[in-house]
């Protein structure tokens, strides 16, 4: 076999079971991985960049696949993107309002998430459970549902004040967290933080705040031989072709007995799949 065409991030799917599935495109070919874990393969970077909105040729990726002109104009590259404390589209000064009605003035969802460890998060509902897949959570749990990222936003930062809203990607790689009780944690944080929250939906109207108390924790498990016992990360800025033998795949990141490499960061290279 031998694929060629600009990354994407990996494409994932959930079975019922709670499995992950992934294919990685490449160009207009989505590879099935699953069947290479075992395999020795290797990602040769042919020296291209493409971006992954205009298709414009570019020397630098900025923002995981965007040339600069598009980092500079789209909202979806936006400093609110990060945080979603700061949307400004009720401002008027949206980059995008068309885009900004269709992702950011939709329903959110707060989480709680563990993949290296307790942590909150928000995302689109519509997004549920990739984000929670691309982040490499074993185990997830909705708590509420807000009206809009912005409103997400402002919950969030109430409650990463008692618990973190980061990922430590390499810890997420070296093995499967020790799981947590995510009902508790729910009851607890919500708790210390009733007060605050209610104050938010009073700002933003009736509804703008949503428990969501019969949710339940969703137990992911990700297509793994072995977990490394060191972690070394591969960058095709640095060296054009990565790989060995595949021993597992979680969130966006390949793992290889010789190192691990995050897929979504390079979204836009132009690389061939050898096996």
């Amino acid at each position: 076999m031998n694929d060629i065409g600009p990354l994407r991030k990996m494409e994932t799917k959930l079975d019922d079971g709670g499995k992950v599935s992934y294919d990685l495109p490449l160009g207009d070919e989505r590879v099935p991985l699953l069947p290479l874990l075992g395999e020795r393969l290797n990602l040769i970077y042919q020296g291209e960049i493409h971006c992954i909105h205009c298709g414009r040729k570019t020397s630098k990726s900025f923002n995981q696949g965007y040339c600069f002109p598009c980092f500079r104009r789209l909202a979806r590259c936006d400093t609110c993107i990060v945080k979603p404390e700061l949307c400004h589209f009720d401002q008027g000064t949206c980059r995008e309002p068309d885009w900004g009605r269709e992702n950011c003035l939709q329903p959110h969802i707060v989480y709680l998430a563990n993949a290296s460890g307790l942590k909150v998060g928000i995302t689109r509902k519509r997004q549920l459970p990739t984000r929670w897949i691309d982040q490499g959570a074993t185990q997830a749990l909705a708590i509420l549902e807000v009206s809009s990222r912005l409103v997400s936003g402002k919950v969030e930062m109430i409650l990463k004040s008692h618990v973190s809203d980061r990922t430590q990607w390499q810890r997420m790689l070296k093995g499967e967290a020790e799981a947590v009780d995510l009902e508790t944690e729910r009851e607890r944080l919500l708790g210390l933080c009733e007060a605050e929250i209610l104050e938010v939906e009073r700002s933003f109207g009736p509804g703008s705040v949503k428990r969501l108390a019969g949710a339940e924790v969703a137990a992911i498990r990700y297509p793994i031989l072995e977990y490394p016992a060191k972690i070394k990360s591969f960058n095709f800025d640095k060296q054009n072709e990565v790989g060995g033998t595949l021993l597992g795949i979680k969130g966006q990141y390949l793992i290889f007995d010789s190192g691990v490499i995050n897929v979504r960061k390079f979204a836009g290279y132009e690389v061939a799949l050898d096996l």
